[in-house]
Formats: structure tokens, sequence, C-alpha cells
């Protein structure tokens, strides 16, 4: 049943707050919520090590959670709405395919090992934009000779494959080491920005958000139609441009820090769509923000689970949450509102 949007955004907004607290409150090491409370008003001196978890690891670790999830649902609605496909995600160009093989080039290449930036984190961040950037760049030269997002979608899809196809290559030749440690990579992770690295972080997913704030008017006019929405003066070919442009950074961005993470771009715009009962994307996308903070932060909350005996990895749960969703849209699509 659907909620009025008006009541769901304040809602929503309670549970994120509600949602990044119990992230600095609980995690895998046993801290009283005094001492976490008081380490987060400049305190807990007597107590480095209490200190050093709360702000090195789950402040950093929720902000990014937080930043993820919005950036992940931001991107598939964005192409949902641009190839007209409800199945559409943040994967769906191959970007992510394309960050995948850069990491896979420098840990497999390199065994795994190395110094700390031709085979430490720096480089697998570095080899993650590199491989997003050449694929993104593919993406958007054949976005301006062929027309058709169907065929713009299965150009997309293709690539990843070839990527995944390399990968695969890599692996095979590759130690035991370099499979290993980018089998780990590939399970996702909100571990991976520190809190140095959050001011580039954040400046990346804001650029990208920042341009589907500004794109709501016309991904409306996209839900009628190419054709009406050029007649309504909407450049359809930039505007597709851009938004390639934009989901391409936000997934980028997401998987070279975090790795791979499914189903969020894919699941969120869907419940979003039947928590409202709208396609609008001026009220669509605020809703979408949310629930993709609330989800990822869920998800990150659950993978603490086990305590101290580890961590659950990020793609062993967020199926779980995603696949009923996707199930769900599969079998009643004529119930959900994609035109409004």
């Amino acid at each position: 049943m659907s909620v009025s949007p008006a009541r769901y955004i304040p809602a929503a907004a309670c549970a994120v707050v509600l949602l990044f607290a119990a992230n600095l409150f609980w995690g895998s090491v046993d801290i009283p919520a005094a001492s976490v409370f008081d380490i987060l008003c400049g305190g807990g001196e007597d107590r480095p090590s209490w200190s050093f978890i709360v702000l090195e690891s789950r402040l950093p670790q929720a902000l990014t959670a937080l930043l993820v999830g919005a950036s992940l649902a931001a991107a598939g609605l964005m192409l949902q709405t641009v190839f007209a496909n409800p199945l559409a995600g943040p994967s769906i160009l191959g970007v992510e395919a394309g960050a995948s093989l850069g990491v896979a080039l420098v840990m497999l290449s390199l065994g795994g090992t190395g110094g700390l930036f031709f085979g430490g984190y720096l480089a697998v961040v570095a080899g993650a934009f590199a491989g997003a950037a050449v694929v993104l760049g593919i993406v958007i030269f054949f976005s301006t000779l062929v027309r058709s997002n169907v065929m713009l979608l299965i150009i997309g899809l293709m690539v990843g494959y070839a990527a995944s196809s390399v990968i695969s290559l890599l692996n095979f030749f590759a130690t035991a080491e370099g499979v290993h440690s980018y089998t780990l990579w590939g399970m996702g992770d909100f571990s991976g920005v520190s809190l140095r690295q959050m001011p580039f972080f954040c400046a990346a997913l804001g650029a990208g958000l920042l341009i589907a704030a500004l794109s709501v008017k016309p991904l409306d006019a996209l839900l009628l139609g190419e054709r009406y929405a050029g007649n309504l003066g909407v450049r359809v070919r930039r505007v597709r441009l851009l938004l390639l442009g934009s989901t391409g950074i936000l997934t980028a961005t997401v998987t070279a820090f975090c790795g791979p993470i499914t189903f969020l771009g894919l699941a969120v715009p869907h419940l979003s769509r039947l928590l409202t009962g709208s396609a609008r994307h001026t009220t669509l996308l605020p809703v979408t923000l949310l629930t993709g903070s609330a989800a990822a932060l869920l998800c990150n909350l659950i993978s603490v689970l086990p305590g101290s005996t580890g961590m659950i990895p990020l793609n062993a749960i967020t199926p779980m949450l995603g696949a009923p969703v996707i199930i769900y849209v599969i079998v009643n699509q004529r119930k959900i509102q994609y035109f409004n």
C-alpha cells in the first residue's frame, strides 16, 4: 500500500538517523553506549582503543554506507528511466565490471602483494577508477552513434561480459593469494573509506547526485517517451549523455572504494515506487535517496551480527533484501506506477 510522500520522507529521514546512530553504537566490539557518546563528544582519552574503533572505523563506515546507499539507488533510478527498463541497474552499463577488471589487473597480476602504491590500497582504487573510466568512455562513445536505448543497453551488457571474461582468465593464471584477495574485495565492504579519504569520496558522489537532482524534470519527461520529451524541448541525446556520465561517476566511485555492491541500485527504486505509489522524480528521487541510505545502513548493521567472530560480507546480505523486491516487481509489474 502506498504512503503519501509528505508522510514518508520525514519517517524515512528518522529511520536513516536511527540506523546511523545504531551503526555507531553497535559493532563487533562491545563498547558501552555511554562511552561511545563520550567519544563522539570529544572524550574517551582513557580508552584510546575504543576511540579508534568509534572514530576511525564505525563513523567512516556509517558515513560510507549512508552515501553509497543513496548513490547506488539514484543511479538505478536514473538508468531505469533512461532505458525504460525496470530491471536496469548500476551494473547494467558494464561500468562496475570495468572497475572490477581494473582491480583484478592490480590484484591478480601482482599476486595480491606489493608496496603501498603498486600493490596496495591506492593501486586498487586507481585500478578501479581506470577500468571504470575506460568502460564508461566506450559506452558514451557508442551513445553518440546509437539512438536506440535498447541497443545501447545491449552494448553495455556485452562490454560487461567481455570484462568478466578477462577477469576469469586472470583468475585462472593468478596465484592463490591474488585470487583470495580479489575474492574478498568482490564481497563488498563499507570499511574502505577512511576519514582522510572522505572529502574526495563525498565530492565525487556529490557531483553525481547533483546531476541527478538537476535532471528531475527531464527524467519526468522521459517517462512518457523520448519523442514526447523532445516535443517538450528536452534535448534527449544531451540528457542521456549527462545521465550516463552521472551514473558512471556514482558506480565507479562506489565500486573503487567499496567493491561491487549488488542489488541496492536495482531494488531500492522499485521499493520507493511501491512505498509512494508515484513515478514522478520530483517525488521519487528524494524518497529513493533516503530509502537507499536506510537500506545500506541496515545491511551494514546486519553484517556485524556475528560479533567478535567476524563480519558477514555485504554481498551475502543485499541479495536477501533485494531479491524478494525484484521478484515482487516481476510478478506485479502492472500494479507499479512507472508512469504518473
